[in-house]
């Protein structure tokens, strides 16, 4: 059966894909909240997740997207049983999208010049969502444990934020993380409370425990 994973990947990838070849659906789908304020055009909180700013913008979050959704659409499964937890996992993608959207869109919602696109705060929560649970596993690519590849991966978008030359939503990435967190660690709390101790033992055992 193919993975609901699979499904975003080729759907994002489509989507794009017609996006870099039309440039005025690129516009139509680009976040933009002067837009968003002065039309009320909700609906590209949630469109500007399915479209990326070059082939390398693509290829990076859905590697990302594929790499780590997969275990957490598994993840969500165990948590929620494996009906329930493919909804719920839908919800968090989706929902992380439009969330870590948010504080950007109150940061520039005068400015009409400003413009994103881009998966970043749904695969920035994957990636912490994955952390919360598995701090220490290593990666072939990059050859990193999962703690410090995400903190690399928020100092990279803090700095291209700040660097402000393209139109990649990198700030997202941040609000995408704690959305990760927070969504992750509510539903541990909610479905399987116990997972708590293991996931604190994880951590504090550092990166010679697991993964190495």
């Amino acid at each position: 059966m193919i993975s609901l994973t699979l499904i975003l990947v080729v759907m994002t990838s489509l989507i794009s894909y017609q996006a870099f070849n039309n440039p005025a659906m690129m516009q139509q789908l680009t976040f933009r909240p002067a837009l968003i304020k002065q039309n009320g055009e909700f609906y590209r909180f949630l469109t500007s997740g399915f479209v990326h700013g070059s082939w390398s913008h693509l290829l990076i979050n859905m590697f990302v997207l594929y790499q780590f959704g997969e275990f957490m659409e598994g993840f969500f499964s165990f948590i929620f049983g494996p009906g329930i937890g493919k909804i719920v996992y839908i919800i968090f993608y989706l929902s992380a999208i439009i969330i870590a959207s948010i504080p950007t869109y109150f940061r520039y919602q005068d400015n009409f010049a400003y413009g994103a696109v881009g998966a970043s705060g749904a695969t920035s929560a994957l990636i912490f969502g994955y952390i919360l649970y598995d701090p220490w596993q290593w990666f072939i690519f990059p050859p990193l444990p999962a703690l410090i590849l995400g903190v690399g991966y928020l100092f990279y978008s803090s700095y291209m934020d700040k660097k402000g030359t393209d139109n990649i939503g990198h700030n997202a990435h941040f609000w995408g993380a704690v959305y990760g967190l927070l969504f992750t660690i509510v539903s541990i709390v909610a479905m399987k409370p116990d997972m708590l101790n293991e996931i604190m033992g994880r951590l504090m055992a550092g990166p010679g425990a697991f993964g190495g």
